[in-house]
Order: structure tokens, then sequence, then C-alpha cells
């Protein structure tokens, strides 16, 4: 190989060492390992969580759903549906999980309506600390939820009781996203007032909802500009729609009525664009806060439960790994012995001779 090929694969600028390098390797990695992403969806029927789903992700989650009937939603019962979906765009992978919540709010009686959902979100979060302290960490599947989008319907004066003893439940377990359904049925006032009334119910019962982080000081004007529209337009009022339809000799997803047409993905139409972007470029934030501040609480709280007397026999039954402390003096111990024995080995084969010379 001729000496200026080496070069090429070996630069040797003056003042360059290569780790500036380390972000794409980062890159690669990430790329070649995938995504993953747990979003769940809450709300009334009719509301259109499905439809919205579809339309976010061009795809189709659930091509064959059965829709009860009113006699069949007076006795049901909350359930969680998860379905996932792998989706690759221009060499990059994410497993999407979608976890809906058919039966909400439609009883009679929906005063515990919301515990079932309660309980999948800490199950998760058990099988995640239960895996992460196993023994094999190297595959571990993270299907904790890392946002939910809360449906809240257009056709009140802001939230409903329901609205609030639920989000107040789940505020610290996991990411709220309030979303305003079928926006297309509310005038531009409505849908103004009413995302005023909403956010002052919020502050008024201290709900957390998710918060978009500030943008950096080194970040480009375009991007702050992108993140100030986006906190200003909490909660999103939106429309779905899977339909095509041709505008001006354009196909475009919108919904067709008498009057004209509204597009899904026209910005002065509703919020549709602006939930897709948040969700997009905030995934990963999601994901850290996720890790960081509700995955840590449930944590503490979890090990918290547990005196330091049953704290041993609940890692042992959970096949947990015991702490450092626990696991160190076993193996000074047993290196000691080993130590001890090659010690006796040696000095049996060779005892000590006299070197003295007669």
């Amino acid at each position: 190989m001729s000496q200026s090929g080496e070069k090429g694969k070996f630069p040797e600028a003056a003042g360059y060492v290569g780790f500036a390098n380390l972000p794409n390797q980062v890159h690669r990695k990430s790329v070649k390992k995938g995504f993953e992403f747990t979003l769940m969806v809450v709300g009334e029927s009719g509301l259109g969580k499905s439809t919205l789903i579809n339309s976010l992700f061009l795809t189709d989650l659930y091509p064959e759903r059965y829709i009860p009937g009113a006699a069949e939603k007076i006795e049901r019962t909350v359930q969680i549906e998860a379905s996932t979906v792998e989706i690759e765009e221009r060499g990059v992978k994410l497993r999407l999980t979608v976890v809906d919540t058919p039966g909400y709010g439609d009883a009679i009686n929906s005063q515990d309506c919301f515990k079932t959902i309660i309980q999948y979100i800490d199950n998760q979060f058990e099988r995640y600390l239960h895996d992460e302290s196993g023994l094999n960490r190297r595959h571990i599947i993270d299907n904790r939820v890392h946002c939910c989008f809360y449906f809240i319907s257009p056709f009140g004066h802001g939230l409903k009781p329901l609205d609030v003893e639920f989000m107040k439940a789940i505020h610290s377990k996991v990411n709220i996203v309030p979303v305003i359904a079928k926006a297309d049925t509310l005038t531009l006032r409505e849908r103004d007032r009413l995302k005023r009334r909403i956010l002052d119910e919020i502050n008024e019962h201290g709900i957390r909802i998710y918060q978009l982080p500030d943008a950096d000081s080194d970040e480009d004007e375009e991007f702050k500009e992108q993140t100030r529209v986006l906190k200003a337009s909490i909660p999103f009022a939106v429309i779905g729609s899977n339909q095509l339809i041709e505008v001006k000799g354009k196909k475009i997803r919108g919904r067709l009525y008498p009057w004209g047409v509204v597009e899904v993905e026209n910005p002065e139409h509703n919020d549709f664009l602006k939930l897709r972007t948040m969700l997009v470029t905030h995934m990963q934030d999601l994901q850290e806060v996720t890790q960081d501040l509700h995955y840590e609480n449930f944590r503490s709280e979890r090990l918290k439960r547990f005196p330091a007397d049953n704290r041993t026999a609940y890692i042992n039954e959970h096949h947990l790994l015991l702490p450092c402390k626990c696991v160190i003096a076993p193996v000074r111990s047993l290196a000691f012995f080993f130590i001890l024995m090659m010690v006796k080995f040696l000095t049996g084969l060779n005892p000590p001779t006299n070197h003295n010379p007669r």
C-alpha cells in the first residue's frame, strides 16, 4: 500500500487528535441499534385517538378494530391494548409502541376507571427495575411509558372532573401532553378561549404537564422561534384523518365538508404539525425525563417500602444484584484462599535446600 493511502486513512493534521469524531461514532451506534418509544393515548371513545395516531406516524395500527355498542359500554371496564410497529425512515429504525385504553370514561360509574392505567404504568416501571437489576442487562427492552397524549373533548367548557382526577393521579408517573380533539368543531375564537380555560384549570388544580425545555442560547434563531411557538400552542388543538383528498390537483390528508376542506397538515387549520414536531424534536427529552424523574421517583419509593431486614429477602426473591459491599467480602476471602493454596502447592514441589558449601 502506498504511503499516501496510509496518510489518507490516518490524518496527521497539526493540532488534530481525533476525538471530535466521537459524536459520529455515537450516531452510527445509535442508528444501528435503533430507538424505542412508548406512547400512551387516553381519552373518551369517539374523540379520534386512533385516527390521530395513524395520521401522526403514517401507518395503520388498528386495521380491524371492533367498536362496541352503547349497551356493551354500560358495564365495560378499561382495557389496555399495546400495539408495536417497526418504523424505518432514511435508515433510522424506531420501535414504536402505542398503548391504547379503550373503555376509559365510557361506563356510567367512571370513578375507578383509571386504576387499570396506573397499574399498567407501574408494572412497566417494576419490570424495568427487575431487568435493570438482573444479571443480563445488555438487551433490556424499555416498555416504560414515555409520553401520554390526554384527549380533551371540545364539546365542554373546559376540563371535566374525570380529566382533573386522572391527570392528577398520573402526572408524577408520566409526561402528560394535553390534546384538544376534533378541533374542526370549534371556531378560531372558541378554540383560543378553550385553550386558555384549560390552562387556567390545569394551573388551578396543580396538574404538572410536560414542559418543553427552553432553547439554549447557542441555538439558531429558527429553533428558538419553533420552541416559542410550540410552547404557546399547548394544549394542542388537532384534527386527524386518514383520507386523501384532491385539492387543486394535489393529494392531501383532510376532511371534506359541504363548505370546504379542512387540511390536517395545514398549521392555519389546526395544531397537528406542531404536535408532531414537538413529539419528534423532543422525543429524546421525553425519554430522559421519564428516566431521570419519573422512574427514579418510582425506584426510590419502591426501595423505601422495604426495611433493611426485608430488603435482602426482596432482592433474592426477584434475583436482583446485591449491593457491592455484600459481594466484595466473599470475593476477597475466595481470592485469599486460592493464593494460600498456590503457596502451599509451590512450596510442596520445591522444598528449600541448603546452598552452603561444605
